[in-house]
């Protein structure tokens, strides 16, 4: 809580160069970028970062291969480019992952036609991963036995890439960029105006913990609030040349469904791709696309029953999956960008995720609209040049603001881990050993923690039961990432409640121990706010799912 009450203060004294609302991944990639170049930067979000949409992605980095039936080549050939550079910039967090498409009967392709896409897709990512191969049924099953074959034509696999961790850690280390850059950022600060005075901005926020109001000055503004964009400009009057509309989309996840690493894609009824995505030791599968006004969403037995019955069409199981297999849900928007005349003409399932920056120059106003992780880096670089044509100063043009240390500094910590046999405390269920784990979570930073470990061997351990979280990361949530409340450890910094029961972490020590540690005198009442939210999102879902019972797995059939 010390880093956020210092950039409290900072945040009341200075003048800003430019100060950024939304600490969602273009928020983020947007301060990172900034400050890495040295420009003097304020972010804030209302509530955590990474709290909305950037949470609640499938965890893939992709060029957005599904666009390519709608014609939009230059799009995919940019995200593919966003793609590669992301798997070099950070190699030990974005990796190359194969997926494994099956088309069944009835498909309005036949299964020769997205093959011969993926190939054209390959080359387009400069034949950057592995090649695709094509597959018949019996070789589909021969790769992956969970697969119903019975009704499949064929199928193909080819490679994109994915988070080895989750998407709001990703994130995250983005704002923990910035700060390492000497901006300033702080979460739970939302924007309630602002107003243009003497060439810049004053914008009036709250403190939505402790209630107080006070006012930020900057010389530019980035709306980068994602799914709330229209509405912070509708209450400033600042006027755009594209607005938002939104999709709903939910995953689930389950216990673990195959040991294989490898992404399962199918094309759902609806025509959309639907995926099962390992997630360590669960599967995250889904998604759903369903067009809403609101960006409040939440999950519905529609959407469950929706997903359920695709999987279990899908799937050769022991038994078809049900509710009571559900660990947790995912639940957001996407916000798609168009222009006011744009949306209705097109298939709403075919709106791209591409992001557009509007730049009022006159009032030294920026807006990010749509936009997602895989092209992050683009829109940093792109703001970056926008507050430059605004007149900025942008002192350290050249200095790299992304990617992981150099390898050397890498070799280095995982040498010093070998010397101290750092691996062998690593549990045995764990999917990787804890030299790597802390390596991609903290690069450099690890350093610290390997002394830590040096000194007291407990540090290593994992904290909760049925994830990978070491005691020795709770300093550091603690210190450096501005936890403020439990979910943001739970569910941000970390993926504990993705992969967790609720009701075990409500009993777990190890929660109760994290709580003493970051919050101190206030451990108990934090926790008693998390399990309280907690309780009542329970009794939410029981009132929507209302007494008729569960959902009745689809039938199998062609």
């Amino acid at each position: 809580m010390q880093l956020r009450q210092n950039n409290f203060r900072k945040l009341r004294e200075r003048t800003f160069d430019v100060m950024i609302v939304g600490g969602g991944i273009n928020g983020a990639a947007a301060a990172a970028a900034l400050s890495g170049k040295g420009v003097s930067v304020a972010l804030i979000d209302k509530g955590d970062f990474a709290s909305s949409t950037s949470m609640h992605s499938s965890n893939l980095v992709w060029g957005g291969i599904k666009y390519m039936e709608s014609g939009e080549f230059s799009l995919v050939r940019k995200l593919c480019r966003s793609r590669n550079h992301l798997i070099r910039s950070y190699p030990s967090s974005v990796k190359e992952i194969r997926f494994l498409t099956t088309i069944h009967r009835g498909f309005r392709h036949h299964p020769l036609v997205p093959w011969a896409g993926t190939w054209l897709y390959w080359l387009m990512g400069n034949a950057f991963t592995q090649r695709p191969h094509y597959m018949r049924p019996p070789a589909l099953k021969a790769r992956e036995p969970i697969i119903d074959t019975s009704c499949a034509v064929g199928g193909f696999e080819y490679s994109d890439a994915y988070l080895h961790d989750n998407d709001a850690r990703f994130v995250f280390n983005f704002v923990r960029r910035a700060l390492d850059f000497g901006g300033v950022a702080a979460n739970y600060v939302e924007y309630l105006s602002s107003r243009r005075e003497e060439g810049g901005w004053i914008a009036r926020v709250r403190d939505v913990l402790g209630g107080d109001t006070f006012e930020i000055r900057s010389r530019a503004m980035i709306n980068a609030a994602g799914p709330w964009v229209d509405d912070l400009n509708r209450r400033d009057g600042q006027r755009t040349e594209h607005h938002h509309v939104f999709s709903k989309g939910i995953h689930l996840i389950v216990p673990r469904l195959t040991e294989g690493r490898r992404v399962l894609a199918f094309f759902a009824d609806d025509g959309r791709l639907f995926f099962v995505i390992p997630m360590g030791p669960r599967t995250c599968i889904g998604t759903t696309d369903t067009r809403v006004e609101s960006p409040v969403v939440t999950v519905t037995p529609e959407d469950v029953a929706f997903v359920l019955d695709n999987i279990n069409k899908r799937l050769s199981l022991k038994r078809p999956l049900d509710e009571t297999d559900i660990i947790a849900t995912r639940c957001g928007v996407r916000p798609l960008a168009i222009k006011p005349s744009g949306g209705g003409e097109r298939d709403f399932l075919n709106l791209s995720r591409k992001h557009v920056i509007d730049l009022d120059t006159e009032r030294a106003h920026l807006s990010i609209f749509g936009g997602k992780l895989t092209d992050c880096l683009n829109v940093g670089a792109e703001i970056v040049e926008a507050v430059k044509g605004l007149g900025i100063a942008v002192p350290d043009e050249n200095r790299r603001w992304y990617g992981e240390p150099d390898g050397s500094v890498r070799d280095a910590f995982l040498e010093e881990a070998r010397r101290m046999q750092l691996d062998d405390l690593t549990a045995a269920h764990a999917s990787e050993p804890i030299s790597q784990r802390l390596w991609r979570r903290y690069a450099d930073q690890a350093f610290d923690m390997l002394e830590a470990v040096r000194r007291d061997q407990r540090q290593a351990e994992v904290l909760i039961e049925g994830t990978e979280y070491l005691r020795v990361e709770l300093t550091q949530a603690r210190d450096r990432e501005m936890v403020t409340r439990l979910e943001d450890l739970l569910r941000r910094r970390s993926k504990i409640s993705l992969v967790v029961p609720e009701t075990s972490i409500g009993r777990s020590a190890g929660v109760r121990e994290a709580c003493e540690v970051l919050f101190g005198d206030t451990a108990e009442q934090r926790l008693a706010e998390y399990l309280e939210a907690l309780s009542m999102d329970q009794r939410e879902r029981r009132v929507e799912q209302g007494d008729g019972g569960g959902v009745v797995p689809g039938a199998r059939g062609c």
